[in-house]
């Protein structure tokens, strides 16, 4: 795994969540993914999107979606912040369909 000067260094990878056509999707885009993986030498994937209901009991993806959602769910703080608006983890718990 390669990573830049920058990181090493305790830097950090700057890079703007949800920059979509539709901002209230939230997360990385395919681009943002790309990136991250190149500058830390990381292996992020992409969010499990599909519906639960369409997704084969016990596969790969079945397995990584309900453990990011047991996760997310632990985490605390408030699912809308004060004007409204849905909160980062708000936006990943819906993505991932949890």
């Amino acid at each position: 795994m390669k990573a830049c000067k920058c990181y090493k260094r305790g830097g950090r990878v700057k890079l703007k969540m949800g920059v979509h056509k539709d901002k209230k999707k939230g997360g990385l885009t395919r681009a943002g993914i790309a990136k991250y993986n190149r500058e830390t030498g990381s292996n992020l994937k992409m969010a499990v999107t599909t519906k639960p209901s369409k997704l084969k009991p016990g596969s790969k993806a079945a397995k990584r979606r309900k453990s990011f959602c047991a996760r997310m769910k632990g985490v605390k703080g408030p699912m809308r912040k004060p004007n409204g608006k849905p909160t980062r983890k708000a936006l990943a718990l819906r993505k991932w369909n949890c």
